[in-house]
Order: structure tokens, then C-alpha cells, then sequence
């Protein structure tokens, strides 16, 4: 009879314990919504200490603290926040390494940290970014913004060239196969899979503009301009749009 009651006790513990995670989660889930990262940490921090080895939470708290380097003043607490975002996504790897999602939050985090980093650390972020985008393409071939990934990968290291170039040399042995042709095809996919997101045609105008095609430059990237803000990085989107745009 008390062998029963412990074991009721322990299930009745462990379901409260359910309902407790899912309730911080949904919490952390709305302020999400409302890009509002630190409310959201303050929701997702203590769900993990519930559950530390869900995948999509961890994944989850890396975007947090992805978000919250726009809103940090010093470089030293970017690098801090961007670096611990970098940290919950490689958890999450190796807890699900055959989601894409993990794999992506990985590349997101490495692409954010890179202009913070020397140019040495930059292009070894880089060399990860490309593989982790492309392991996130081949799990799941319809994520849009896996294969946008791709296209900046492709678009940032054609255009190197310098000391930076001599740089990636030393890390890549030789430089990997980049292209503007490429990052445009894979612009092009991404749009395909998700036409409604304005990323998209503004890189994909950015694009053609370093390509000297000015004319489908201005049509893309004045498309994206027209789109209603959606994600949270759309307004500095707009803003290197619109630096482009000048430039022409």
C-alpha cells in the first residue's frame, strides 16, 4: 500500500511537473511572438531547469539571446549574449542531431557573431556556417531560410579579397567554391519556399547589385521595402536595402 501511494505521489509530481514546463513554455512562446526576448528568458530559463535536454527549448533560448544583441550598447555584451546563444545551439546538436533546426540555429548564431570577431575567427565561423546551413538543408529541404543561409554564405566570401582573403586561405587550405551565381540560386529557392518573407528579395537585390546588375537589383531590393515588417532583424534588412539602393 505505501509502495502504491509513493508511486502515485511520484506520478502526480511528475505530471505537475509536465503541466509546469508547457505553461513556461506557452509564456516564453507569446513574448516570442512580441520579440521580446528578455521576458521570454524569463520564461524559457526556468523551463529548461524542468526539462534541460529538449532540443527545440534550447533552440528557443539561443534566438533569445540572438535578439537581444541589437538591444546591448557594448561589443563586449554582444559577444556575451551571442557566444551563450552559440552555446544552448550546440546542446541542442548534439541532443537532436538530425533536426534542422539545431543546425541552424548554430549557422544564425556564427553568422551574428562574426563582425564582433577577428578576421582569423571570422572566416573559421565561416567555414561552420557553410556546413551547418547545408546540414540543415539536406534534413529539411524546405526550410526557407536554410538555404537564404547559403546564399549569404555564398554572396559574403565572393566578395573577400585582401588581407581577408589571404586569411581564408590559411583556414581553408584553398578557398571553397563561392559564388554570386550560387547565392542567387539560392535566394531564388528561398523565395520559392517562402515568398513572404523580405529577407529574401533584399539579399537577393544586394546580390545583383555587387553582380553590377542594377536594374534587378533595384527591383528586388524595392519589393523587399514594400513588404510590412514580420521577423525581427526586418528593419536592419530595410536599412542595408536602402544603403544598396543609394549606392546604385
Amino acid at each position: 500500500m505505501k509502495t502504491t501511494l509513493t508511486i502515485a505521489a511520484a506520478m502526480l509530481m511528475a505530471g505537475n511537473a509536465l503541466a509546469d514546463f508547457a505553461e513556461l513554455v506557452k509564456q516564453g512562446d507569446a513574448n516570442d511572438a512580441r520579440f521580446k526576448p528578455d521576458a521570454a528568458l524569463a520564461s524559457y530559463l526556468p523551463a529548461e531547469k524542468l526539462n534541460p535536454t529538449d532540443a527545440s527549448l534550447l533552440v528557443k533560448i539561443a534566438r533569445q539571446y540572438v535578439y537581444r544583441m541589437a538591444d546591448l550598447s557594448s561589443k563586449a555584451e554582444q559577444l556575451k549574449s551571442g557566444r551563450t546563444a552559440l552555446a544552448y545551439s550546440e546542446r541542442a546538436v548534439k541532443l537532436a542531431p538530425k533536426d534542422a533546426d539545431p543546425h541552424l540555429a548554430v549557422a544564425i548564431c556564427l553568422g551574428k557573431l562574426s563582425p564582433l570577431v577577428s578576421n582569423k575567427e571570422g572566416i573559421e565561423a565561416s567555414h561552420k556556417i557553410k556546413i551547418e546551413a547545408e546540414t540543415a538543408t539536406k534534413l529539411n529541404p524546405k526550410d526557407d531560410f536554410a538555404w537564404h543561409l547559403l546564399g549569404r554564405w555564398n554572396q559574403e566570401l565572393a566578395q573577400i579579397g585582401g588581407i581577408t582573403r589571404a586569411i581564408a586561405m590559411m583556414v581553408y587550405g584553398s578557398l571553397p567554391s563561392a559564388s554570386y551565381d550560387e547565392a542567387v540560386k539560392c535566394f531564388q529557392k528561398a523565395i520559392a519556399l517562402n515568398p513572404n518573407r523580405l529577407i529574401h528579395y533584399v539579399e537577393l537585390g544586394r546580390t545583383y547589385a555587387l553582380m553590377g546588375r542594377k536594374e534587378e537589383a533595384r527591383k528586388f531590393i524595392e519589393k523587399g521595402l514594400a513588404m510590412p515588417n514580420h521577423d525581427r532583424d526586418d528593419p536592419e534588412t530595410k536599412e542595408r536595402g536602402r544603403k544598396t539602393l543609394k549606392e546604385l
